[in-house]
């Protein structure tokens, strides 16, 4: 007798994942949606990025909670892209009926928009030929914990939890399917139908339908917004549609009443498949803000910058948790407590448990943090706005810690749960809070300790360069005293710590291209933050290569260039080929995989900063 083979239980759990490049992003600056290429929403929190989840099957293939538009029908593809220059999604689909299509958007402009209510208009049309669209809707609400009600009205249905809700208007018939509710849609060519999921409260009736009329009139409004938006960018060099994707990648991850950046808009997507490196990135880092502020004024957005650079200076005046006058993390916000739960019912993507809310490491004392902030504040000072005394007067507090504490060790920039060590990263980004600090005394003639400064700076210098460098590798160490490799080492040309030119720079370059199995960093163009079997991190598992360190890499590159010219053609091929690892729409999540899958949160903040600095230097060095 013929039996039908077994599937193991691994690749059960895999197939009912899609990977993690297939989606695309949309949002609204108070929080996100990840739609799948198959149009399932899988991610939606809310009322804001770090709520608590309402469909997150990308979590959870069972329970997390889903809302699905897709076409039915024999030998059904798919292909997804961005209305030109906007955040509107528009996933396609293709079959032998004919073609239909979803336009995803979140109203950010307009009549239809909403300051206080999070909306995600879902846009259905028959493109060609007469098709069939299937509509699942099954929310989960606070990361399917709570129970809720499904109640259906004559146009939609209204999902009411003890403490969030959701209406979902539209002119489709519904049927219940349990919690969630189900319904087919026949469409003529040149038809369409709107589904407008709306957060109310508990208590509140049902959103009414969106005519037609509104419909477009909210899709058009929305676009032009975004249309709006990017206009005011500056870059005009080369790979302007990648530049282009990040920032209006990075305004999604824009939190608006506070002008905050969250890391990325997920939590505990897995850095390997199955393992344990899984971490909750809905907060901003004050490690991002140099970043950010250079990026963002690099091409225009001055605005953006402003906003940021005033959410950061709020921040200063707040008591930290941990040990020193700053955290390294904070809630968008600007709460402080961001303690680290477990959700043991949620099975985690693809099996990778445990899932995590909140961030452990926010109490963590990582020294570098006080270097990326003023640094962050020199460059506003510099390309934006002067900076004002109550700012100074925090930076200047901050430097005096800097010149008591630059010696202790850390966990460093990478976070690690397994003891403090002298990083030199960390030691190099003291260096950077003091130097900028001086610089910023000097040039506004503001009050300051220059000669204890200065001492200071001097001996954090002599301290990397005595005990930072390994003569055995001939290269800048992860640790004083250790032999071990870190992708962080590319930052010193970056941050004028050191000439790029100079010989122990470019020593660790050529250390740093080694393949790992010779004791380097990089893969076939792809860099290792750092090599597992030589740093103890407290943490098992594997790990892929991390994108913004191989934008990193880029930079280093570019700049040994000036005296070394043939490694700026180097730089160029890495960045090339780096460009081809972001996902169809030219999203970066924190890592690349094995295979070249995205491993990790997604999409990242920081990768797309990386990639905007990366370009628009390459990009100078190039004319030059």
């Amino acid at each position: 007798m013929d039996t039908a083979p077994t599937v193991p239980p691994t690749q059960q759990t895999d197939a009912a994942y899609r990977p993690i490049e297939e989606y695309g992003l949309i949002g609204d600056m108070h929080t996100v949606a990840l739609v799948g290429t198959d149009g399932s929403i899988d991610w939606f929190c809310m009322p804001r990025f770090d709520g608590p989840s309402v469909f997150a099957r990308i979590l959870d293939a069972e329970k997390g909670g889903f809302f699905q538009v897709a076409l039915q029908g024999r030998e059904v593809t798919s292909k997804q892209f961005y209305w030109p220059e906007t955040n509107v999604l528009v996933t396609r689909f293709l079959s032998d009926d004919g073609v239909g299509e979803v336009r995803d958007f979140m109203p950010v402009a307009g009549q239809v928009a909403e300051t206080d209510r999070r909306q995600i208009i879902r846009m259905v049309r028959a493109v060609r030929g007469t098709v069939t669209f299937r509509i699942q809707c099954h929310p989960a609400f606070d990361y399917a914990q709570a129970d809720h009600s499904t109640d259906p009205t004559g146009r939609g249905v209204c999902f009411r939890s003890e403490e969030q809700a959701l209406s979902l208007a539209t002119e489709v018939e519904l049927e219940r399917d349990g919690d969630g509710v189900v319904a087919d849609v026949t469409l003529e060519e040149g038809e369409s139908t709107t589904l407008a999921l709306r957060g109310i409260d508990p208590g509140e009736g049902c959103a009414p339908t969106l005519s037609p009329e509104q419909a477009e009139r909210a899709f058009r409004d929305t676009v032009q917004y975004w249309r709006d938006w990017l206009s005011q960018c500056t870059y005009t060099g080369r790979w302007r549609e990648e530049v282009y994707r990040s920032a209006l990648a990075l305004k999604l991850l824009t939190y608006e009443p506070t002008g905050a950046i969250v890391a990325a808009p997920t939590c505990s997507l897995p850095e390997d498949i199955g393992g344990i490196r899984n971490w909750d990135y809905r907060y901003t880092w004050i490690r991002d803000a140099a970043f950010t502020l250079y990026a963002f004024l690099r091409i225009g957005f001055t605005e953006e910058a402003r906003d940021f650079i005033n959410f950061l200076s709020g921040l200063v005046e707040q008591t930290a948790s941990g040990e020193g006058p700053l955290q390294i993390m904070y809630g968008i916000g600007g709460e402080t407590d961001l303690t680290e739960e477990t959700l043991s019912h949620l099975e985690g993507y693809r099996g990778s448990t445990p899932v995590r809310v909140g961030n452990g490491a926010y109490d963590q004392l990582q020294l570098d943090i006080y270097g990326e902030l003023i640094d962050a504040v020199y460059l506003h000072d510099k390309y934006g706005v002067p900076v004002s005394y109550e700012t100074w007067r925090s930076m200047r507090t901050f430097v005096e810690w800097v010149c008591e504490n630059w010696d202790r060790a850390d966990e460093g920039v990478w976070e690690v749960r397994g003891g403090r060590q002298q990083f030199v990263y960390s030691k190099l980004m003291c260096w950077v809070a003091v130097d900028r600090g001086l610089r910023l005394a000097r040039k506004r003639s503001l009050p300051a300790d220059e000669e204890r400064w200065r001492r200071c700076r001097d001996r954090i210098y002599e301290s990397i360069m005595d005990n930072g460098w390994s003569p055995d590798r001939q290269a800048f160490t992860q640790q004083f005293g250790g032999d071990t490799l870190d992708a962080s080492i590319l930052m010193m040309p970056l941050v004028r710590f050191i000439s790029p030119g100079d010989e122990r720079l470019l020593k660790t370059l050529d250390a740093t291209l080694k393949s790992p199995d010779n004791g380097g960093l990089v893969s076939n163009g792809l860099v290792y933050r750092y090599n597992l079997g030589e740093t103890h991190d407290g943490l098992e598992g594997e790990e892929g290569t991390f994108n913004i360190c191989t934008f990193w890499l880029v930079e280093a590159l570019t700049r040994a260039s000036a005296v070394e010219p043939e490694r700026l053609e180097d730089a160029r091929l890495i960045f090339e080929q780096m460009l081809g690892y972001s996902n169809h729409l030219g999203l970066y999540a924190e890592e690349t995989g094995t295979h070249g899958e995205a491993l990790g949160n997604f999409p990242q903040a920081f990768t797309h900063l990386a990639l905007i600095s990366a370009a628009y230097n390459l990009d100078r060095a190039l004319d030059e």
